[in-house]
């Protein structure tokens, strides 16, 4: 068992404290396309009749439960059944509502980055035993905050040259004073790149972490600013024709 202290102040209607003990096992979802990281809140939509059981079972006892992202190098070998990433996040359900079709809709929130030791079983839901990671600051606390200022900066730069709803989470992103809280949930809620999320979240070094999305953000703004000069004073739907 591993113990968590979990401390989600930023988010209002979490208690101030909370002491989490991780089982060696839980349940847990395999989906593609997904790195889910701790302090981050994920909606999800359980309507499979796996997923239903497991999610029975689970607010009956510890509301906990793993997301983990699906390996898609290893999905064509025919003796791997959705093959999972080894590293996923153990997260707590905040919110569950039960449909009239059966289906239920949850809030999932991030608490523990684990590695998956062993796949248990695959019926009538998959149980994995794991194993809780620690992230390492990599840095000294100020070069930590010097980093995280400045993927707070490019992250406003990024949201002001797309014009997306994405300014909305820099701004409150803003608000995140702790650089490995506030890089995991940019990374999760902003980063647009399935291969890199993954690495970030298996990246237990804080600094290198920052260090990775800020590089990363640094060539998108490069890319948005080189269409914004090449399209001129095209609206988007026409910038084919410059």
């Amino acid at each position: 068992m591993a113990q968590l202290n979990f401390n989600p102040g930023w988010i209002p209607w979490a208690p101030m404290d909370l002491e989490m003990t991780i089982p060696d096992e839980v349940p847990v979802m395999t989906l593609p396309n997904t790195a889910f990281f701790p302090q981050a809140l994920m909606p999800l939509h359980i309507f499979e009749p796996r997923y239903r059981q497991m999610l029975r079972d689970v607010l009956a006892s510890n509301r906990l439960f793993a997301v983990a992202g699906m390996d898609m190098r290893r999905v064509q070998n025919p003796n791997e059944f959705e093959p999972p990433h080894r590293v996923a996040t153990v997260g707590i359900i905040r919110a569950c509502q039960k449909n009239d079709d059966g289906t239920s809709n949850l809030l999932l929130q991030g608490l523990c980055r684990i590695e998956i030791v062993a796949i248990l079983r695959d019926e009538p839901y998959r149980q994995i035993q794991i194993r809780a990671l620690a992230s390492e600051a990599g840095a000294t606390p100020d070069a930590n905050q010097t980093l995280r200022k400045e993927l707070s900066r490019l992250l406003k730069v990024k949201a002001k040259l797309t014009a997306t709803a994405s300014g909305e989470m820099a701004a409150f992103l803003k608000t995140v004073e702790d650089p490995e809280a506030f890089v995991d949930i940019a990374a999760f809620s902003l980063c647009e790149d399935a291969a890199l999320k993954q690495k970030l979240l298996e990246t237990l070094d804080v600094h290198h972490r920052l260090e990775l999305f800020g590089k990363q953000l640094r060539v998108e703004i490069e890319h948005l600013k080189l269409r914004r000069l090449l399209q001129g004073r095209l609206p988007d739907e026409k910038i084919a024709d410059n």
